[in-house]
């Protein structure tokens, strides 16, 4: 399979050959542009000039808006989105709102990334209708690939809006000259741009499996937007054609109102209020003239594209006219300034999104950002207070994102949270450092796994370090190999070993309808050794955390049930003695099937309350529903309390005794999504076209494949056995629904009164006594003398004594009744 490079340069030769064929030829003719190969970088580009050199910045001489912006519209940050989409509304687009930066509804990415990552898979493959058909959308994106040129280059950011022109069309109805025609149409209205400032180039796109060519627009160095005609699938075997093509224009909101306003940085174009509230709060020195003379050689800091970072801070040192400690001196506070105010936007999008900092997957970033803007604030000594600053852009952002204004109360609590976290790893640098000096160990692979094992900001060692006469090496792209690090890897599909059915159709699932139907009659489709197909069955295969059901097939036992591929095979207990072509009687083990829905509805009653309770935030980690209890892992940025807990509990045995009802039903997908949002996807990403719908009346709407109850009274109790932290950012809660809860009741009468018995004392004694004996364990613990693993978790459990005693007591009765009387019996000698 070529690589994306690979065939971007194939594409892009391909589409020079044909220009006719690829790009709008006709109206850029029209219009008065030639076409033209560019004497540099012998790319073709079109122009009303008679230019030798194409307008990329490296050919035309870097940017040259500053101060002289050739754009007759001066348009702020907010009016470029406020103008672009009334320009496209007339143009007959439709404006939609932006999508939620966490990409719920993909398997293969954490954050959306451009505003066609709203759009795949399904609408671009044509399975699933578009909200609308044109439409242009500002898209917020994050991408992490750039955190160490953010503040530096003036124009680079982590967070940025992607306005996106947008058409998924028939190829009988796709025109691409009307769409370059519309785009076109902006830069000289929208913007006001008279054509001779403006070069159109010729070039190709790859990426997610796609590609075409597409026509980059610039005007003074800088690169406006670019407008790409996806036409082809990229396969192994080659180019193959969409049946539906796409028009993918992205556009920066950020460039186009840096362009217009012609603002000395990106920065201030973007987030003019909170960069004047910081550098009036750090007292940071923001040198007009410096900085005009600086930016147009700061693209040649970008720290992707040198090799010798320090000779490229004396090269444009020398261009600037001042020593390159003078520059740095001057540049590195205002950067720090920047990014700040940079990252905390980033950071505000995604908290109010529902997506947490952590130590894993996507999380990992926005806590790179966070402990970044933190540090920088601390190596200049200053007080700053982000939720401070993620309020001001909140306020600046609220004509185009009003929803930011509504969730700061959670952003502040978990800006809270995280700098709690960040001061206390600061505590913990001097001794790291030391031990790190001593084994002689402070290279770059050294600096990295103290980061990101730690929290131990690279700065914060630099300068421990110096006390300690020692210097070290802060790789200046520290942060993108920090971030590379952690980059979410495409997820492999789990191999399942699969049996072969020749001729056998799609299985008919039929167990979506009706959770009480455990007896019915299939054909049988195909039978391999033990495996079995049905024509059509109720039988649930192990899926979307639910195990499968049992029962019997002919009176013969089900051992498992599982989906392969789009046929359910049934594993019996042994060879069957039916065969392929016989009716069978089938019979569901109800118990077992009850309990499982029982459990299955349960996760969403609790889920409804824990995001009601908690936050925006609270997402859906993992589930798992078995006979005997369930569990739910949710994203939260602390360990739940006990009061919480039984909060949580009250509210879940209220919902039963309210008697909700429990609608199934499917709707298509964008149907689904715009009237539920992305909320839908709290068990991860769902392919297909229809989506099933599970509706807990007024507390939680989901996809689901799973069976579940008609009515929530139907899941008769909740009991919640315990809560723990499994990783950074995700708690579990486990609990028990129905029978599966009576059962723990019981069970609670027959501990306690061993418990009384073993610790020789009333039943009202236990938690004194409890607390007595633990206290005495955790010193034994800590001494080495005991190694059971239990008992020392609990001995040096930090939180509430007596609940994690009673926890560990109730779930691991026999084993700790044994192990408290021996304890007993030791502590006596």
């Amino acid at each position: 399979m070529p690589t994306d490079r690979e065939v971007k340069l194939e594409l892009r030769k391909k589409a020079s050959e044909e220009p006719e064929k690829y790009y709008a030829v006709e109206v850029l003719r029209q219009e008065g542009f030639s076409r033209k190969q560019c004497g540099k970088c012998s790319r073709h580009f079109w122009s009303v000039t008679d230019s030798k050199v194409c307008g990329d910045p490296a050919c035309s001489g870097g940017f040259r808006f500053f101060g002289k912006t050739p754009a007759k519209n001066r348009l702020d940050y907010i009016e470029v989105w406020k103008k672009f989409s009334g320009h496209f509304k007339k143009l007959g687009y439709e404006p939609i709102r932006r999508y939620p930066v966490a990409a719920r509804w993909r398997d293969d990415t954490d954050f959306v990334q451009a505003s066609i990552y709203d759009f795949q898979p399904y609408v671009v493959s044509g399975e699933v209708e578009p909200p609308a058909n044109p439409l242009v959308v500002p898209q917020f994106s994050l991408r992490f690939n750039d955190i160490d040129n953010v503040g530096i280059t003036g124009a680079h950011f982590t967070g940025f809006v992607m306005i996106g022109q947008h058409a998924f069309m028939p190829p009988e109805k796709w025109d691409k000259d009307k769409y370059f025609s519309d785009i076109h149409s902006w830069l000289m209205k929208g913007i006001g741009l008279a054509k001779e400032e403006v070069s159109y180039h010729e070039d190709a796109w790859a990426g997610g499996g796609n590609s075409g060519p597409c026509m980059e627009y610039f005007s003074r160095g800088l690169e406006l937007g670019n407008q790409v005609y996806m036409t082809y699938e990229n396969t192994p075997a080659g180019l193959k054609e969409l049946k539906l093509k796409v028009l993918d224009m992205g556009m920066g909101q950020e460039r186009n109102a840096w362009f217009t306003t012609a603002k000395s940085t990106s920065y201030e174009a973007v987030m003019p209020t909170v960069c004047e509230m910081l550098l009036k709060q750090t007292g940071a020195e923001n040198d007009t003239e410096l900085v005009k003379k600086f930016i147009p050689y700061s693209s040649y800091l970008n720290i992707d594209e040198v090799e010798n970072i320090d000779q490229s801070w004396k090269e444009v040192a020398k261009q600037v006219g001042v020593s390159a400690e003078g520059l740095k001196g001057k540049i590195m506070p205002l950067a720090a300034v920047y990014s700040i105010a940079e990252h905390t936007r980033s950071l505000l999008v995604a908290l109010s999104d529902g997506v947490l900092p952590s130590n894993a997957g996507g999380g990992y970033n926005l806590r790179v950002l966070l402990r970044r803007a933190l540090g920088l604030a601390d190596k200049y000594s200053w007080k700053i207070d982000l939720y401070r600053i993620a309020e001001e852009h909140a306020k600046y952002l609220k004509p185009q994102y009003p929803e930011l204004l509504d969730n700061l109360e959670d952003v502040k609590e978990i800006l809270e949270v995280e700098e709690r976290k960040y001061r206390n790893t600061l505590t913990r640098a001097t001794g790291l450092v030391e031990a790190a000096i001593r084994k002689g160990q402070l290279d770059e692979k050294k600096l990295i796994e103290m980061y990101d094992s730690q929290g131990v900001s690279p700065e914060i060692i630099a300068e421990e370090a110096a006390r300690q006469n020692r210097k070290v090496k802060v790789p200046d792209n520290f942060y993108a190999l920090v971030s590379a690090r952690h980059e979410k890897k495409e997820r492999q599909a789990k191999q399942q070993e699969k049996t072969e059915f020749a001729g056998v159709k799609e299985t008919k699932a039929l167990y979506y309808q009706d959770y009480r139907k455990t007896a019915f009659e299939s054909k049988v489709a195909g039978v391999k050794g033990k495996h079995v197909a049905l024509e059509s069955t109720y039988f649930y295969p192990t899926s979307g955390g639910q195990e499968h059901d049992t029962g019997k097939i002919s009176g013969e036992k089900v051992a498992s049930v599982e989906k392969q591929g789009n046929i359910i095979v049934h594993m019996m207990q042994e060879n069957p003695k039916f065969k392929a072509g016989d009716q069978a009687k089938c019979e569901i083990d109800w118990p077992r099937r009850k309990q499982l829905t029982q459990h299955h509805t349960a996760t969403h009653i609790i889920n409804g309350i824990l995001r009601k309770k908690l936050g925006n935030h609270a997402w859906q980690a993992g589930a798992a529903k078995f006979p005997d209890k369930a569990r739910l892992d949710i994203t939260h940025y602390e360990p739940l309390t006990d009061g919480q807990l039984k909060e949580i509990e009250a509210e879940a045995n209220r919902m039963i005794h309210a008697g909700k009802e429990v609608r199934k039903y499917f709707l298509p997908r964008a149907e689904a999504e715009r009237k539920f949002g992305f909320a839908l996807y709290q068990g991860g990403a769902v392919p297909g076209k229809q989506l099933r719908i599970v509706e807990v009346n007024g507390l939680d709407v989901e996809c689901c494949g799973g069976t579940h109850l008609d009515n929530t009274s139907e899941a008769e109790q909740i009991r919640i056995l315990r809560s723990s932290k499994i990783q950074d950012g995700v708690v579990r809660i486990e609990f028990a629904a129905g029978e599966a809860a009576r059962k723990l009741d019981t069970g609670d009468h027959d501990t306690v009164n061993e418990l009384a018995a073993v610790l020789e004392c009333e039943p009202g004694q236990i938690p004194a006594r409890a607390e007595e004996l633990f206290s005495k364990w955790k010193d034994k613990v800590k001494k080495g003398k005991h190694a059971d693993a239990k008992l020392t978790a609990a001995a040096t459990y930090d939180g509430d004594v007596l609940a994690k005693a009673s926890e560990i007591f109730r779930t691991q009765k026999e084993h700790l009744v044994k192990t408290a009387k021996r304890f007993r019996e030791e502590l006596e000698k």
